[in-house]
């Protein structure tokens, strides 16, 4: 079981711990609720999808015998209102963005078909809010998605 412990400070500001010989990070909401002095909730939900997508992607590529270069991620977050009225993340959209040339990783394919299936995260939080997912080349050019 995974653990991690809030602590608020002032305003929104909190300080989250991870645990042992990991640093805290400060957590607050944008103004003009917060002071912004830190990534905000939001963030820190794209960012845990973001963050598993680019590891399950690069899990997938290694199991084919991939030395990939740098993945990297860029996760939007729809944050708007429900039917109620509520502030909720309506949708989540990740690209996921290689350096190398697709021609040259061994099974791209199969990659490309397994890793969204691997990440706990994406998987998890897919069942409660739409996740959009892509993959794009080093020009540009969408492998998926």
């Amino acid at each position: 079981m995974e653990r991690i412990t809030v602590v608020q400070q002032q305003g929104f500001q909190c300080q989250t711990h991870f645990g042992e010989g990991l640093a805290p990070i400060t957590t607050d909401e944008p103004a003009p609720l917060g002071t912004g002095t830190g990534p905000s909730p939001v963030q820190l939900l794209a960012s845990a999808v973001g963050n598993c997508l680019t590891a399950s992607f690069y899990f997938a590529l290694k199991k084919f015998k991939n030395e990939p270069q740098p993945l990297r991620c860029e996760v939007q977050a729809e944050v708007g209102r429900n039917p109620d009225g509520k502030m909720r993340v309506l949708s989540l959209q990740a690209a996921l963005h290689i350096q190398d040339d697709p021609a040259t990783l061994e099974q791209l394919d199969r990659a490309l078909a397994q890793f969204e299936g691997f990440c706990t995260v994406t998987q998890s939080v897919a069942a409660g809010i739409p996740v959009s997912i892509s993959v794009h080349g080093p020009a540009g050019e969408k492998l998926k998605g």
